[in-house]
């Protein structure tokens, strides 16, 4: 069920669902067609008029939305976003076989990526992403979303997911409908890895999963069983990490979904 509901007798503003920090997904409703674009960039609007839009971990905090109301007026509008801190650990004495992987692997970690970046590019017409998102698996939270480990000094990767920590073959469910674009059992960081696209470039990414309950191209429900937490990758525990992008915007997983 889709909880936005917009009057289009005067678009003067849209009115924006989601928080509205760095990390955010943000949803909205224009007419049908309309032409929306962000910082001066297309923005994709679904059939019904539906339409989403992301800001990444470190995004400045001031954007502009410029589009064409129902009576053919070009109106604008300034979306402001608030700062976020995020937790930075330390550590010192790490051994560096722990820090970067070795050189042989890395033509397997160039190919992993070209297929979630392939992935992650696909821009299918459908407004599942409207949905009120629901958790995808039980368990404890072990990792947020921008926190950053510096090891001997050097900065890391930040982490870009919201990390549940379950025993090997928990059920992970879809926490909105969509499609299956990527299903790989193997991947050298991530392990077996699932991409489920939620339409218009928003989709979640389900990584060191242990099993797949579903195969690429299939249509999924939200609440369905589309496969198991597992172990697999460069893990230290049995955990899921869930993942939210809007095309290359890594977004936070937890801003969609009820507080626990």
């Amino acid at each position: 069920m889709w909880a936005l509901s917009v009057s289009f007798a005067c678009l003067a503003q849209i009115d924006l669902q989601g928080a509205h920090v760095q990390g955010a997904l943000l949803r909205g409703q224009l007419v049908q067609g309309a032409d929306l674009r962000l910082n001066g960039e297309p923005v994709a609007v679904s059939k019904q008029g539906y339409f989403a839009i992301g800001f990444g971990r470190d995004a400045s905090l001031e954007h502009q939305l410029t589009w064409r109301d129902n009576n053919g007026q070009n109106q604008q509008q300034v979306v402001t976003l608030q700062p976020r801190e995020y937790t930075v650990q330390r550590i010192e004495g790490v051994a560096s076989k722990y820090v970067s992987p070795p050189a042989e692997v890395s033509e397997r970690i160039r190919q992993d990526n070209v297929l979630l970046g392939k992935a992650r590019k696909i821009q299918t017409d459908n407004a599942n992403f409207m949905q009120d998102f629901i958790w995808p698996a039980q368990g404890p939270i072990s990792g947020v979303y921008g926190s950053q480990r510096v090891f001997n000094g050097e900065p890391k990767n930040p982490h870009y997911g919201l990390d549940v920590a379950a025993p090997v073959g928990t059920p992970v469910y879809a926490p909105a409908g969509g499609v299956v674009t990527l299903w790989v059992s193997d991947m050298y960081y991530s392990g077996g890895t699932m991409i489920i696209d939620h339409g218009l470039g928003v989709s979640s990414t389900f990584l060191h999963l242990s099993k797949s309950h579903v195969a690429e191209g299939d249509t999924v429900e939200q609440g369905q069983l589309v496969a198991e937490i597992g172990a697999t990758g460069r893990v230290t525990g049995a955990h899921l990490d869930w993942r939210i992008n809007w095309f290359s915007e890594r977004l936070d997983p937890q801003l969609l979904v009820p507080t626990r």
